[in-house]
């Protein structure tokens, strides 16, 4: 069994930290989801979320949020 991440086996984890990282804004910027996924998947935080050498699928929905929120801020 293969247990080690690699850019080829990334897509398995995206789904679920997505739609948690989804839902946190939907719920601090009081928009729908559908909304809220797209604001994320047009974000610098989810272009690097896509890449495994930049290990950021190693953090939390909360950590990714707080990313993404620095990241628009600016």
């Amino acid at each position: 069994m293969n247990l080690q991440v690699t850019q080829k086996n990334l897509h398995l984890f995206l789904p679920g930290k997505i739609a948690n990282v989804a839902a946190i804004i939907a719920d601090n910027e009081h928009c729908s989801t559908l909304e809220a996924m797209q604001r994320f998947y047009a974000s610098a935080t989810y272009q690097g979320l896509q890449k495994e050498e930049t290990k950021l699928w190693h953090l939390g929905a909360v950590a990714l949020y707080e990313m993404y929120r620095d990241n628009v801020a600016e």
